[in-house]
This record gives structure tokens, C-alpha cells and sequence, in this order.
């Protein structure tokens, strides 16, 4: 019996230390995090460029202007409240003019969400009562009732009067039954207020099930991911397990920089556990760190949280950092006499090595000038090869276009002759109806259109042999271009061909290719998300593309 309890607490004891080890490798892989959030908001700011770009791309087209600044709003929400607020009023404003009930309901629902995010509930009830319940349906019902669920979800959790908090509990409780009725039992906002539901009844087995099976359908980095593993750490909260509500509060943390979500509560809640673990360096710089994101989300809602903490782990950070200073000073006193010991004697070795360094400066300085002078003549034999280089493509590409341009013409002469004569034959004979039914057909179109595209493929692929593996190059591996048997350039090889060729206005393409210029929009949309390079700088690898080897060339 003693060795079965000498074993079992060895077993304890080994997955303690695991379980610790753990922990304090997701601290580390956080503060790595923490130290690349420039980079990765680098990134979200040039995502954002790019679907900037493409909204002043789309003037003059209310339904593509109102749907990317959808996009926009829903990308700044979790962001920047000024930012996401001021796409709002833009969407609110062109759908007035344009007078579309549904973009403006779709828009308020919109405005209504980041109100009651940033605490401003007041204000987001006041945006909700004026949309009519009567014309909504579907997805946009489903939004209606969660924004009266979060509204009041945040006004019962945070009001102080037990009457009101009674009022806006049974409210939310009307609203989640109005909501669970029309949602998807396996959907995400359904599972969201059944897991809810059996926290606030303590049912923690019923409860960890359901937040299991949210987390098994989402990936860190995710907004439902930081959402999912916050909820987690509430549910291990309640069953008293902090190591275990330590774990995936680091995780939601992780999840909120790797997204760049600035209106963010775990690290603010993360701060609080470790304090309350006596630890203060990492409460210090996560409360900072949270502070930080809260000026830049401009959120009230978290600005009260973090101030009833704040305080509390700066005094205790002050107090330690004034231990540490006390005791710095004793070792720099004994530093300072260290230091003129080794000074004195810096000193006699310098004097020594003074004539040796003054040889090796004279020396670099020759070195320098040569370096320089190679570094001249390498950057000029560089320029010169690109030019040489660009010069010989674009003669290659004169003499082919020009070559088939001629070949086209003369063939087109010869179809024109042949028609004409076709014509006048028909004319002659009084053959009228046949003449008409040929003229009716669209085969000829389709087939000149289909000898055009042949021509143009062809003929481009003669200039850039590899543009097609070059191209796919820039796409994730998934996401491919194949081509058919038979096939030598897709609709959107075609797109991205006359790019290459200069030609990259949307209206220029489509009227060569004889599709719409939303066709074309769409298609080159579709292909930059599917990039392995930055989206916005896409067309410009594609210009890269070419048969002739200089430094620049894909």
C-alpha cells in the first residue's frame, strides 16, 4: 500500500512539473508575441491599405462602395472605435442616399455592436429601437436579437442596483429565447448561449462540453478562438482551477496580438491572476501592455476595468523597483572603485596600442575608398545589364506582337473578302432568309472570340514561355492555377497577362476580353486573396515576370 501511494504521488508530482513547464513556456511564447506586435500590426495596417485602395477604386458603384466598407468596419471593430465608427457613418450616409432599407438596418446592427463593445449601452439602445423588427429576416433577425442579448448581457453584469440587474437579466433571458429559436443548433451563436446558460447555472460538466466542442472548430489567431479560450478560463474560474484559467487566459492573450484585436479583456485578466500569484514583473508589463491597446481601441468600457488594477501592480512594481535601486547603489559603489582600478590600468594599455590603431585607421580609410570605388562600378555594371535586359524584352516583345498583329490583319482581310463575297452571292440569289439567319447566329462572334483568345495565348506565351508556373509561384500551393487538357491561359491567367503587358485599368481589360468590369474587379480580388506575397504588392510581382534572367525577374 505505502508503494502505491509512494507511486501515485510521484505521478502527481511529474505532471505538476509538466504542467508548469507548460505554463511558463506560453508566458514566453506571449512576451515573444508581445515584442512582435509592430510587425504584425505592420500588417493589419497594409491589409487595411489594400481594401482602401479598393474602395477608391469602386466610385460611382454604391452596392461595391457600401460592401467594402463593410469589410472595413469589420475589420476596424475589434481594431479601432474611431476608425470603425467613422466607416459606419459612411455606410449609414450612402445607405440614406440611395434609400435601401436593408443596408441601413444591416449598417445601425453594425453601429449597435461597437456601442455596447466600448460600454456606450445608452447610445447602441437607442440606435436598435429604430430599426423596425418587421423587415428583418434571416441573418439580420439573428443579429437583431444578439445586439439586444449583448446590450443586455454587459448592462446585468456590470449594473450595482439588484432591481436593474433583475430588469436586464429577464430582458436578456426574452431575447436569447426569441434567438435560440431561429438559430442552427450546431451553429456558433447557439452553442454560445447554451454554454452560457449552463455557466450561470454552475453546470460546469454540461458547460466545458459545449465550450470543447466551440474550440475544436476554431484555429489561435481566430477572433472566436480569443473569444472561446477567455470563456474557458471563466468556466475553470468557477471550478476553482487557476493553473488551468492561467493556461487559456495566455492562449486568448495570444490569440488577441496574433489578430491584432485591440478591445481586449484577457491580458487585463491574466495581469490580475499573476498578481494575485505574487508575481510582478509580468502583471506590470501586461497591464502596460493592455493600457496600451486601450488608448488605441479608444474603448471606455476597458479603460474601467484596467484602472481598478492599474494602480495596484504600478504601486507594487514601484515598491520592488525601489528595493532594487537601494541595493543597485550599494553594488555600484563597489562597481566604482572596480572602475578606476581598470581605468588606470586602460589607461597605460591604450597609450600602447595608440600608435598600432592609428596605422590600422590610415589603413581601413584605404580599404574604404576601394570598397567604395567596387561598389561604384558593381552598382553601374548592374544598371546596365537591367537595361540592356529590359531593352532586349521589349524589342522580343515588339517584334512578336507586331509579326502576329500583321498575321491577324492580313487573315482578317481574307475573312472580310470572303464574307463580302458570301454576302453578295446570297444577295445576288435572293437568298435573303438564309443570309439572315447566318447574320443572326452568334457562332461567329464565338468563334472569332475563341480564335482571338488562341492568338492571344499563343502569342503571350511564346514572349513569357513560364508565365504560367511563374504565376502560380505567387499563390498559395491550395490555390492553384491548373489548366485543362488542351487549355493555355484561364480567364484570370488572361487578366493577369495583360497586366503583365502594362494594361492594368479593370474597364481596359474587360473590354479586351469582352467580360464585365465587375467580372474582371472580382477576379482580380479573388486571385490577390490567395497570395503568398503582400496582396497590395501582387500586380507588381506579376510585372516581374519575364523570360529574360536579370535581378529582377520572378
Amino acid at each position: 500500500m505505502r508503494k502505491l501511494s509512494s507511486f501515485i504521488l510521484f505521478i502527481v508530482l511529474i505532471h505538476n512539473a509538466t504542467f508548469a513547464n507548460e505554463i511558463d513556456s506560453l508566458l514566453n511564447q506571449l512576451d515573444s508575441l508581445m515584442k512582435s506586435r509592430p510587425q504584425l500590426q505592420v500588417a493589419k495596417e497594409n491589409e487595411l491599405k489594400g481594401m482602401k485602395v479598393l474602395l477608391k477604386e469602386a466610385k460611382g458603384k454604391p452596392e461595391q462602395i457600401y460592401y467594402i466598407t463593410t469589410q472595413i468596419i469589420q475589420d476596424y471593430i475589434p481594431y479601432t472605435f474611431d476608425s470603425a465608427l467613422y466607416y459606419i457613418n459612411q455606410n449609414l450616409l450612402l445607405s440614406k442616399n440611395v434609400n435601401n432599407i436593408k443596408m441601413l438596418s444591416e449598417t445601425r446592427l453594425l453601429l449597435t455592436k461597437i456601442l455596447s463593445s466600448s460600454g456606450q449601452y445608452k447610445e447602441a439602445l437607442d440606435v436598435i429601437e429604430d430599426i423596425k423588427r418587421s423587415t428583418l429576416s434571416g441573418d439580420m433577425l439573428k443579429q437583431y436579437y444578439s445586439s439586444f442579448l449583448t446590450v443586455y448581457s454587459e448592462l446585468g453584469y456590470y449594473s450595482i442596483v439588484k432591481e436593474k440587474k433583475q430588469k436586464y437579466d429577464k430582458l436578456y433571458q426574452c431575447y436569447a429565447d426569441s434567438l435560440v429559436q431561429i438559430l442552427d443548433p450546431e451553429s456558433e451563436g447557439y452553442l454560445v448561449l447554451k454554454e452560457k446558460r449552463y455557466r450561470d447555472s454552475r453546470q460546469m460538466d454540461a458547460c466545458m462540453e459545449i465550450n470543447t466542442k466551440r474550440l475544436s472548430k476554431c484555429h489561435i489567431g481566430d477572433r472566436t478562438y480569443s473569444l472561446v479560450t477567455f470563456e474557458r478560463s471563466l468556466n475553470y474560474e468557477i471550478m476553482g482551477k487557476p493553473e488551468l484559467q492561467k493556461k487559456f487566459l495566455i492562449l486568448s492573450a495570444m490569440s488577441d496580438i496574433k489578430a491584432c484585436i485591440m478591445d481586449n479583456a484577457s491580458l487585463t485578466s491574466l495581469a490580475k491572476l499573476l498578481y494575485k500569484q505574487k508575481d510582478i514583473d509580468r502583471p506590470h508589463e501586461y497591464i502596460q501592455f493592455a493600457f496600451g491597446d486601450a488608448v488605441f481601441f479608444n474603448s471606455r468600457l476597458r479603460f474601467i476595468a484596467i484602472s481598478n488594477i492599474l494602480p495596484v501592480i504600478n504601486q507594487a512594481y514601484q515598491a520592488k523597483t525601489d528595493s532594487q535601486k537601494a541595493k543597485l547603489h550599494d553594488l555600484l559603489i563597489i562597481i566604482s572603485i572596480l572602475s578606476v582600478t581598470v581605468l588606470l590600468g586602460m589607461i597605460f594599455i591604450y597609450r600602447q596600442k595608440q600608435k598600432l590603431t592609428i596605422a590600422r585607421t590610415d589603413l581601413e580609410l584605404v580599404n574604404q575608398q576601394l570598397k567604395e570605388l567596387n561598389g561604384y562600378l558593381n552598382s553601374s555594371n548592374d544598371m546596365l545589364q537591367t537595361v540592356n535586359n529590359e531593352l532586349a524584352e521589349s524589342n522580343h516583345v515588339k517584334e512578336l506582337y507586331i509579326g502576329n498583329f500583321i498575321s491577324i490583319c492580313s487573315n482578317y482581310i481574307d475573312k472580310l473578302d470572303k464574307f463580302r463575297k458570301f454576302v453578295n452571292t446570297h444577295i445576288t440569289t435572293h437568298n435573303l432568309n438564309e443570309l439572315f439567319e447566318y447574320t443572326k447566329s452568334k457562332s461567329l462572334i464565338e468563334a472569332e472570340l475563341k480564335e482571338f483568345y488562341e492568338n492571344f495565348d499563343n502569342t503571350f506565351l511564346s514572349i513569357y514561355p513560364n508565365f504560367v508556373e511563374k504565376f502560380n509561384a505567387l499563390l498559395i500551393e491550395d490555390e492553384r492555377i491548373l489548366l485543362k487538357k488542351g487549355e493555355l491561359l484561364t480567364i484570370e491567367l488572361r487578366i493577369f497577362a495583360l497586366i503583365r503587358l502594362g494594361i492594368t485599368d479593370s474597364s481596359n481589360i474587360a473590354g479586351l476580353l469582352r467580360y464585365s468590369v465587375n467580372t474582371i474587379y472580382n477576379y482580380r480580388v479573388k486571385i490577390k486573396n490567395k497570395a503568398i506575397v503582400p496582396r497590395e504588392d501582387f500586380e507588381k510581382f506579376v510585372k516581374k515576370i519575364g523570360v529574360f534572367n536579370n535581378k529582377s525577374a520572378v
